[in-house]
């Protein structure tokens, strides 16, 4: 009888132990995903997946918006103008979920956060926090700092810009770095390769390209320079390009038939494929 029950604890605790180094083991030995080559996926807006491995492993995922195609609009993240943490923080996909948008990445850097251990992270969902640079929606300014961040404005009726809006501020998410003026390549020097998400216009201001880099997953993709996301941008046709906040918070997730899907492979507290609560988002709304 004990030997039986030995040999049952042994198989149980040699299940577990497979079960772990699966899971320690998996973010290493995962395939790149296939290329996708502009796919629909809602009116005026197209995604495409860019797989490579040269110069390093790379999965690079593109949305380009139409912004003069029926039922296109945008949304920031609402804050709360009365509140010194204006946010409550979510990820990307709950951001999908709670406003009905159809597409969305990660805005604003935000403050505070911590990321010291696996254990100790702030914000989870729901903490507050608030953004890093200017920022509103839908006609309410919820953080008013202007001197340092270049700023996204998107205005009722779909105008972008970047120095300064069109009319009235209506919708606004600020970066931490130009990457792209008037159709030049301008970024920062230095920047290790990284999780990335930046937003740029066409010169005709017809197309927002979306962008976000998966990174920090050896062997899947490690990530961009911020020299190498400028060209790649320029590449696309963006006429002005900025940074927004990257790293663990680099996420892109669109609305699927039972619920949210995020099309990347962020990374938080080190482990792939796990969402960051942030601050605020870029979310867009599309007809089927």
């Amino acid at each position: 009888m004990r030997r039986k029950w030995a040999w049952g604890c042994g198989g149980v605790l040699l299940a577990v132990c497979c079960l772990l180094a699966v899971w320690l083991l998996w973010p290493r030995l995962r395939p790149q995903p296939r290329p996708v080559v502009a796919e629909r996926l809602f009116e005026g807006v197209t995604y495409t997946r860019r797989v490579t491995r040269s110069p390093r492993p790379l999965v690079v995922h593109i949305v380009t918006v139409d912004t003069r195609a029926d039922g296109i609009a945008f949304l920031v993240t609402p804050g709360d103008p009365k509140a010194s943490l204006p946010l409550e923080a979510r990820t990307t996909s709950q951001f999908v979920w709670d406003f009905g948008v159809q597409i969305a990445i990660n805005g604003d850097g935000f403050t505070p956060w911590s990321g010291r251990g696996f254990w100790d992270a702030y914000p989870h969902s729901g903490d507050p926090v608030a953004p890093i640079g200017f920022a509103a929606s839908r006609g309410v300014v919820y953080s008013q700092d202007t001197d340092s961040e270049p700023t996204l404005y998107i205005g009722r009726n779909n105008q972008v810009s970047f120095e300064r809006p069109v009319g009235a501020v209506y919708n606004a998410v600020s970066g931490n770095a130009w990457l792209v003026r008037r159709g030049t390549a301008s970024p920062p020097e230095g920047g290790e390769p990284a999780p990335r998400t930046a937003v740029g216009v066409s010169k005709n201001g017809r197309y927002l390209y979306l962008v976000v880099v998966d990174g920090r997953q050896a062997g899947y993709s490690e990530g961009m320079q911020l020299d190498e996301l400028a060209s790649l941008l320029v590449e696309l046709g963006a006429q002005e390009a900025i940074n927004l906040d990257g790293g663990g918070s680099s996420t892109l997730a669109r609305a699927g038939t039972l619920g949210p899907v995020v099309l990347n492979s962020p990374i938080h507290r080190g482990r792939p494929e796990w969402e960051r609560p942030v601050g605020n988002h870029l979310g867009v709304y599309a007809n089927p």
